[in-house]
């Protein structure tokens, strides 16, 4: 108000001094005082010009505008002659910004906040900025639940009209939540309800979970969780009368209490649909989720309008409204409840647009899409065109929008954006495995090569356990009908003592064929073919079984192999996947009159299930069986199932669960089952920059291999913490197990780690 007044009385003077002189026409106008801000600048916001006449009302009127630009700490105004002379004191430039003392929140993102409010190093300096800063800065703490912050700002006068800003912050401690009291629940106790918060008291896991402190963004969330929980139950007219928060005078604990009317439960009396239905009223009434007699559900019904509007949008009303009225009977404390359908106009797609793909031709992103040009638009062929785009993994984010074509009311647009990342790999380096050792390897890979979405790799590997060379090329589209056809070439040595399996050596040369037809959107049948040479070697201290199967099928083994997979994949992504299953049925075996005659069948699965927004579960399985057939008894040694380590049933040693040969040395089995449930959280206290490369996880492995038929009593079990990083050099994973009934000839290993193998 001061400041106000004295403004004011700088006006008065100034316009008042005028009085003195007849009003005259101006013949030219004069700036002295400027050093940074340019003339024009000045005489764009000056509302006198040369040739007008100068008065008291207009002279008042430049000095405000003047002073109401915020360059200008003093104006003044003179005549000389017929010549009005413009005196300005300009105000300090912003040299430098310098903030001590934060921690808890970083230097970058306290500095936007200053910008936010008008305070950047360049800009002008304007003292009433400083009541702005503290507020803001204030607002920023706060919202990090540390409302005992200190700030403290000093100015400091340098050369050329500038000042330097030095603000020193004394964060405090965070302030936690004490207690949360909910008053009027008499239909659940505090605890039920307390459960929907996401906010609560310090508990053992407050130190990641932070929910022990107060945010009035996450508050409002948490009454709305409140809301709905009642609401769903029949509680129509529930209400929060009041919220209260109220902190102790050394700002260290904050206490909450939400006063509740809790109301009537109210049943469904009926259940109807009107309007223009468009599709046949029992299809409609199909989709309801809720019935006469029920109890209400807002979620019930929300989701009852979702199904309806889906339907429309797969007939062509993308912009179908659907609205629910409820009829209140509070004698009976019933509801009559309608559904008022208007579909709206049927809308066609004029033309797709793809942008973004600055790599990736357009023909690799069309030939995903399932909702064409020129043809009635659905929603569920837009929403599938949009996920098997996101599914290529050629993009990291994928967009759609629908505009409607001006001047046409049923046409629309596809606007697809796209942001690409990299999908090749080109890699030379070392690795580390607690099974293989150290690991050499080189490799040239690219999904996508020249942006035809073709497969091409080049691969080198050498261990203590193998050296690999591959060659593989895949088109996985063929054909235009999504049949896939590829080709591959290989050499792998394997040395087993060195995997901790029995002591024998094998080389195997091989090349193949493989394909892939399309069954559905999420169905895929693989097939392949491969020829194989495979060399056996052995040594003084090799075990019986192996020298008795050489005895009888000799060294060198040359075999033909057909195999087919069923592949159906619903998740949401490849790497660090939130919803959806990957599951496939395999049969692989060789054909009748070669050296070797076996089969082997396998299933695997693996669901996750989105438990909250950053907790995922999930489920695995793995089940297979082998044996020989015709002139082959038995499975072969070196195609025998293992179990144990990292990706089986960890905290016992790689491969070395099950049967073992007459030199107690694994010789694994045709019959294995793994399994296991893991839940998978972001690492505690990383930014959102790096968690996407980042999780961590809980995890309960069972599993074992056997000989011949499945033993249940003989299941190995263990439960530890795990880690996952995508790093630039390559994937890590690292888990820490221990084994719940591990037995006298079992192997155990707690810590285990994986860095340069894939997930």
């Amino acid at each position: 108000m001061k400041r106000l007044r004295t403004f004011g009385w700088l006006v008065w003077f100034w316009a008042g001094s005028l009085l003195a002189w007849e009003p005259f026409v101006v013949e030219d106008v004069r700036i002295r005082g400027l050093q940074r801000v340019a003339a024009g600048t000045v005489f764009n916001y000056l509302p006198v010009k040369p040739g007008e006449t100068l008065d008291e009302k207009k002279a008042a009127a430049a000095i405000r505008a003047l002073f109401k630009t915020g360059f200008f700490k003093d104006v003044r105004l003179a005549r000389e002659g017929n010549v009005l002379v413009i005196e300005v004191v300009e105000r300090p430039s912003i040299a430098a910004i310098k903030i001590v003392g934060n921690q808890d929140i970083k230097t970058e993102d306290l500095t936007k906040a200053l910008e936010s409010v008008g305070l950047a190093e360049g800009r002008i300096f304007n003292r009433r900025l400083l009541e702005k800063i503290e507020s803001e800065l204030r607002r920023q703490y706060f919202s990090h639940g540390k409302y005992g912050v200190k700030i403290k700002t000093e100015v400091t006068p340098i050369t050329h009209n500038r000042v330097a800003i030095l603000i020193k912050i004394a964060e405090g401690k965070v302030a936690k939540i004490k207690r949360i009291n909910i008053v009027g629940n008499r239909a659940f106790d505090d605890d039920t309800l307390l459960d929907q918060f996401e906010l609560g008291t310090t508990g053992w896991l407050s130190f990641y979970t932070k929910n022990d402190q107060y945010s009035k963004q996450k508050l409002a969330a948490d009454l709305e969780r409140l809301r709905s929980f009642y609401m769903d139950r029949g509680y129509l007219k529930f209400e929060i009368e009041s919220t209260q928060v109220a902190i102790t005078p050394d700002k260290r604990d904050i206490y909450i209490t939400i006063n509740v009317r809790e109301g009537d439960v109210y049943r469904l009396e009926s259940v109807r649909l009107t309007g223009k239905l468009i599709v046949p009223p029992h299809e409609l009434t199909a989709l309801l989720k809720l019935g006469p007699g029920e109890v209400f559900s807002r979620k019930a019904a929300t989701e009852s309008i979702d199904a309806i509007t889906k339907r429309l949008g797969d007939e062509g009303y993308l912009f179908a409204n659907v609205n629910m009225v409820p009829e209140i009977d509070e004698a009976k404390k019933t509801v009559k409840l309608t559904f008022f359908v208007d579909p709206g106009r049927r809308v066609y797609v004029r033309r797709i647009h793809i942008k973004g793909n600055s790599r990736t031709q357009d023909e690799v992103v069309r030939r995903e899409m399932r909702q064409m040009e020129a043809a009635l638009a659905q929603s569920t062929k837009i929403e599938q065109s949009k996920q098997r785009i996101q599914r290529l993994g050629y993009f990291k984010e994928v967009n759609v929008e629908t505009p409607q074509v001006p001047g046409a009311e049923d046409l629309i647009d596809l606007n697809f954006s796209v942001t690409e990342q990299p999908s090749g790999n080109l890699s030379a380096g070392i690795g580390f495995s607690q099974v293989q050792g150290l690991i050499f390897n080189a490799s040239v890979s690219q999904t996508n090569f020249l942006g035809t979405g073709k497969q091409v790799s080049f691969e080198f590997n050498n261990s203590q356990v193998s050296t690999i060379y591959r060659v593989n090329l895949y088109d996985p589209y063929f054909t235009l009908d999504g049949i896939g056809a590829g080709f591959h070439v290989s050499y792998r040595s394997i040395d087993a003592d060195n995997a901790n399996i029995a002591n024998y050596t094998t080389n195997t040369l091989a090349a193949g064929l493989s394909g892939g037809i399309p069954m559905s959107e999420w169905d895929r049948l693989n097939a392949n073919m491969d020829f194989s040479r495979t060399e056996l070697k052995t040594s003084g201290d090799t075990s019986d079984e192996i020298l008795d199967f050489i005895e009888q099928h000799g060294e060198t083994y040359g075999v033909m192999t057909l195999g087919m997979t069923w592949v159906h994949d619903t998740r949401d992504k490849a790497v660090f996947p939130t919803r959806g299953g990957r599951h496939s049925l395999s049969l692989l075996g060789s054909l009748p009159f070669v050296d070797l005659e076996y089969y082997k069948i396998r299933a695997r699965g693996r669901y996750f299930f989105p438990w909250t927004r950053d907790l995922i579960f999930s489920l695995h399985g793995d089940f297979a069986y082998g044996d020989g057939y015709g002139g082959t008894d038995e499975l072969p040694f070196f195609e025998h199932f293992f179990a144990g380590g990292v990706k089986s049933v960890r905290g016992f040693r790689q491969n070395t669960l099950g049967p073992r040969d007459s030199n107690n040395n694994p010789f694994g089995g045709n019959v294995k089952l793994v399994g296991g449930a893991e839940l998978f959280f972001p690492v505690p206290f990383l930014s959102e920059e790096f968690s996407s490369a980042f999780r961590m996880g809980v995890f309960f492995d069972a599993g074992n291999v056997f000989k011949d038929s499945l033993k249940p009593g003989d299941l190995r079990y263990s439960a530890g913490i795990s880690a996952q990083w995508l790093s630039p050099f390559g994937p890590l994973e690292v888990s820490l197990a221990q084994p719940l009934n591990a037995k006298s000839q079992d192997d155990e290993q707690v810590f285990q780690f994986s860095f340069g193998a894939g997930f």
